[in-house]
């Protein structure tokens, strides 16, 4: 049987949540691979920075992962492109253009980009658009490290959705554990409510900072 985790808080300031498990070498933090739920990345973001904040996505990551020693091997980046009309709006065109940029920017930046798609729905007189097939994708590229990356100890997960869980302990049983870098708080009317199943279900958890995006910020700059 594994040894199960126990937290443990360090101290009152750090956000990382570490498990107790003394049998565990430091080296099994060293290689990762990383998978990031843009949409909640996005809304984090906003949620920081009302006014909008440039950064650069592998930077934010690199720098949030070396606190821990990890050394991250590939990142992987799941959204979906605006929707497009079959007669695409001026409106539409321009959303598609700057989606185009930001997933031409990721590229370059060697993250691996995985798009589904958008769905919009008429409900009473408005239009509501839900991205369709992204949790798909990250869950099955999730399982896929179990074959694509042979000896891989731990993923990273960046989201904040408990429709992972079942994925997760489907690694779990695999020997891959799962560290999840999300956000809670206890404010009312947030996006960002604790889920107490998807912080059971993983290794560790690596709460996000305000800091970490500002960190990323002075590297995007440079783009």
């Amino acid at each position: 049987m594994r040894n199960r985790k126990v937290y443990k808080y360090y101290n009152t300031e750090d956000t990382k949540i570490f498990p107790g498990d003394l049998n565990r070498s430091p080296d099994d933090f060293l290689r990762v691979v990383v998978f990031i739920d843009n949409a909640y990345f996005l809304r984090l973001k906003k949620y920081f920075f009302k006014d909008g904040l440039k950064i650069n996505v592998r930077v934010f990551v690199e720098e949030v992962a070396k606190r821990d020693n990890n050394f991250v091997e590939d990142i992987y980046l799941y959204d979906a492109p605006p929707f497009q009309s079959t007669h695409p709006s001026e409106k539409e065109k321009r959303m598609k253009e700057i989606h185009d940029k930001f997933i031409f920017r990721f590229k370059k930046n060697k993250i691996i980009v995985r798009e589904g798609r958008t769905q919009r729905l008429k409900i009473g007189e408005h239009f509501v658009y839900k991205q369709k097939g992204v949790d798909m994708l990250l869950g099955i590229d999730m399982v896929g490290v179990l074959a694509d990356y042979i000896g891989l100890k731990y993923v990273i997960l960046l989201s904040g959705d408990s429709d992972f869980v079942p994925v997760i302990n489907k690694l779990n049983k695999h020997n891959v554990d799962t560290i999840l870098w999300t956000f809670f708080d206890k404010k009312r009317n947030t996006n960002f409510s604790r889920s107490n199943d998807l912080v059971k279900s993983v290794h560790k958890y690596v709460k996000l900072t305000k800091e970490d995006f500002i960190n990323a910020n002075s590297e995007a700059k440079n783009e």
